[in-house]
């Protein structure tokens, strides 16, 4: 049975310790554990034991300071966690027996919406969760990527490569998953016209620590020998053009296309939009949203 919590939110931990901090305000409750499931389908499936060791020290010396929102699921008295599975296993790992909630009236999609946006917010998620949580959004709760853009705070083209990497083979996916790849070298694999290289470029990428750099290289060797013979067979890589990758990377980043020019001694870098809309848009991510109040 839940129970009011007249309490105060505590303040001041280290910086360590930023998953206990006070941010959340509202109606706390106390429920006890075993009142309280996590969300089968929450996009998090992975937790770091020593991170959670730690949160667990600080639940045990301060408390659980910052509530965990949970939403009542059926009738048999239990509540599901919306946002707040890590401070919920860390709290058990503690050896509490109760712990402070907001209980929010919210459906499925809302729910999922939350969740994601707390965890990617969060950056908890690794790229291959993060893409599976998107692709959720989109085919289970009908959401368009445009939608998803704006829940997140990230720009469509963003979400875009990162759904591209749901189209990895298997095992690559689970090297990106375990943090032995990066979502960006998975990116670049994404580029080979050949897919039934993808794995083995995709081992090599791992076991030599390769740079993105020297991925992109290796991946434009590749494709140039799909179409030419290879005439030596210790041709070194092919060098990348980083002025273009510069200007792609910005274009995925801000979500307009970016052209960086060099003619002579003049540098400049051109930003494309359509609307004046577009260009606050543009002028925020480059300074900030407090740029119109000066």
């Amino acid at each position: 049975m839940a129970k009011p919590k007249n309490t105060g939110l505590g303040k001041g931990l280290d910086a360590i310790f930023y998953e206990n901090s006070a941010e959340t305000g509202g109606n706390v409750t106390m429920l006890r554990l075993s009142e309280i499931e996590p969300n089968p389908e929450q996009p998090r499936h992975t937790f770091d034991t020593e991170a959670l060791a730690q949160l667990a020290d600080s639940i045990s010396s301060h408390g659980l300071i910052q509530p965990i929102v949970v939403r009542s699921v059926g009738t048999d008295g239990y509540y599901q966690i919306v946002a707040g599975e890590r401070r919920w296993r860390a709290s058990k790992m503690a050896g509490l027996t109760e712990v402070p909630v907001i209980i929010m009236e919210m459906d499925d999609k809302k729910a999922a919406q939350v969740a994601l946006i707390e965890n990617v917010q969060r950056e908890n998620l690794n790229p291959m969760e993060e893409a599976g949580a998107y692709q959720a959004l989109l085919s289970e709760y009908g959401m368009t990527q445009e939608e998803v853009s704006k829940q997140i705070g990230k720009s469509r083209s963003a979400i875009a490569n990162t759904l591209r990497l749901l189209d990895l083979p298997s095992p690559v996916c689970e090297l990106v998953r375990s943090g032995k790849l990066s979502a960006g070298h998975a990116r670049t694999l994404l580029g080979l016209k050949d897919p039934s290289k993808i794995e083995e470029a995709a081992a090599l990428f791992s076991q030599k620590s390769y740079s993105v750099r020297e991925a992109e290289a290796y991946v434009k060797r590749l494709n140039k020998e799909a179409i030419t013979p290879k005439k030596e067979e210790d041709e070194p890589p092919l060098p990348v053009d980083y002025t273009a990758e510069l200007a792609r990377k910005m274009t995925s980043r801000i979500g307009h296309k970016v052209q960086i020019q060099k003619s002579g001694k003049i540098r400049k870098i051109e930003i494309q939009f359509s609307s004046d809309s577009e260009l606050d848009d543009i002028v925020t991510r480059l300074c900030g949203n407090h740029i119109f109040d000066e």
